[in-house]
This record gives structure tokens, C-alpha cells and sequence, in this order.
């Protein structure tokens, strides 16, 4: 039986708000490259971004306890003027993390 992924633990937060400054501006970048730049990738990025530093100031270090908690309360936001879904974004947001802390996201590994 293959063996299941161990959890992902951010280092404990230290400056919430410098993490969701850094987040805000290298999702919004992620969101302009990866379709076109639009007026609501800010918006989309400022919305990601406040749940996350919540989390982080709740305690949560979890990675996906992060992205469900992104996913479940941008389900509330209109996308309807965007290319991307809760489910994108929360993803991006994911592997914007692992690559920050250098950590190879291919494959499980």
C-alpha cells in the first residue's frame, strides 16, 4: 500500500503580516502571469491574502489546513468577473509557499 504524504508545517509565524504583505504581492504577480493581468486579480490576491494571515495569527502552521480554510471562505467571493476559482487560488497559493521554502512540489516529494 503506497504510503500516504506527510502534512506540510510552516514555521510558526512570527510577522503575520510581513508573510501576507509578501503573499498579496507575489499572488497578485502569479494571478496577472498566469491569464492576463485584470483588475480583480488585486482584489483576489487582498481576499486570500486576509484569510491567510488570519490563520497564521490563529496559529494555524498546517499547509492544508490553510488551503481549505482559503478554499471554504473564498467560496463567499464573485469570480464571475475572473479566470480563476477558490480552488485556483488557494492552490496557487500552496505551491507559492512550498516554493518559498524551497520545498519540490513534484510528485509529493
Amino acid at each position: 500500500m503506497a504510503e500516504p504524504i506527510p502534512p506540510i508545517t510552516l514555521p510558526p509565524a512570527e510577522n503575520p503580516q510581513q508573510e501576507g504583505e509578501w503573499l498579496k504581492s507575489v499572488l497578485c504577480q502569479w494571478l496577472d502571469h498566469e491569464f492576463i493581468p485584470e483588475a480583480i486579480n488585486q482584489q483576489i490576491a487582498e481576499r486570500a491574502t486576509q484569510v491567510f494571515v488570519r490563520q497564521r495569527m490563529e496559529g494555524e502552521n498546517d499547509l492544508g489546513a490553510l488551503v481549505i480554510a482559503i478554499v471554504t471562505e473564498m467560496q463567499a467571493f464573485d469570480f464571475s468577473k475572473s479566470f480563476f476559482s477558490e480552488f485556483a487560488v488557494a492552490n496557487a497559493v500552496s505551491d507559492l509557499l512550498l516554493d518559498s521554502l524551497g520545498i519540490d512540489r513534484c510528485c509529493g516529494q
